[in-house]
């Protein structure tokens, strides 16, 4: 039995990494109506990003891993900003087949960099004690320190942007926008400066999601289609649209992966495939869908 509810603690707590890939990708899709298929590769980037910023931070001894956050936030936001504004606002329209080219040409650019800057060397950031560091809650049971706190910033994250998206101007700017463009543009809104702020916002999300990855396992400038593949698999299961639902798709799909792997090592990955496939098929649009059709 407990071996059982440490499988489920892991599993929730992987979930919280994959809810913060996750988020990013629903925000571009909820607010833009764009897949961005470079996510996955700008999450590998922010990690690599991270990697490099500790460098110059070595001298600080321990919070070095925890300063590269303070680097590559902001550098990130600004990416996707400007990607948002000078790139993708150009390819937006009724036809999404151009975002889709675009961002698949930039996600093969992205790899080929990195692959370029970095080597294909797998690359990790060095956490000290912490990376091993646990809670245990009794016999068998233990909570890592590390994917602990990288689900509560995901929580964090996710209630932020609901306080964003509720109570704010520029929420209700993003909600409107969101629902109908054409009268938003019509009401004075600046559809193109709002969109690059949004991917600004997952631009910052996507950081987070790079350096907590990093500091959890190794990387390689390759890996980036299989960190999107999570994200989408979290944002179709939890319901396009949802915030919430994007984290309990997230936490659903590392439950599956960590009792696929407890039952076989080999079948971590294919459960949490088979998971996806099943909520699409009794629930194609998601467990908690919120956008509306235009």
């Amino acid at each position: 039995m407990s071996d059982w509810l440490n499988t489920l603690l892991q599993g929730l707590l992987l979930g919280g990494l994959y809810a913060l890939f996750a988020t990013g990708l629903s925000l571009s899709f909820g607010i833009m109506r764009m897949v961005n298929v470079a996510h996955g590769d700008l999450i590998v980037l922010a990690g690599f990003g991270a990697v490099t910023a500790v460098q110059p931070l070595a001298s600080v001894g321990g919070l070095a891993p925890w300063l590269t956050f303070v680097l590559v936030v902001p550098v990130m936001a600004l990416i996707g900003y400007a990607l948002q504004r000078l790139v993708l606002n150009r390819t937006l329209g009724r036809d999404i087949l151009s975002p889709l080219l675009v961002t698949f040409g930039l996600s093969i650019m992205l790899q080929n960099l990195m692959l370029a800057v970095f080597s294909a060397d797998v690359r990790g950031l060095d956490t000290g004690a912490l990376a091993t560091a646990s809670w245990n809650l009794g016999s068998s049971v233990a909570v890592g320190v590390l994917p602990l706190i990288t689900t509560l910033c995901s929580v964090a994250v996710i209630v932020g942007l609901q306080w964003l998206f509720r109570r704010t101007a520029l929420g209700r700017a993003f909600r409107a926008a969101s629902d109908d463009p054409v009268t938003a543009q019509l009401m004075g809104i600046d559809h193109r400066h709002l969109y690059a702020l949004a991917l600004a916002i997952a631009g910052a999300i996507i950081a987070l999601a790079g350096v907590f990855l990093v500091m959890r396992t190794t990387l390689s400038p390759t890996d980036g289609p299989a960190r999107l593949l999570y994200a989408f698999e979290a944002v179709i299961i939890g319901g396009l649209g949802s915030l919430w639902g994007t984290l309990a798709g997230g936490m659903l799909l590392g439950v599956a992966q960590a009792a696929g792997s407890t039952l076989n090592p080999g079948w971590g990955i294919l459960a949490g495939h088979l998971v996806f496939l099943l909520v699409l098929m009794l629930r194609p649009s998601g467990l908690f869908p919120q956008t509306r059709d235009r």
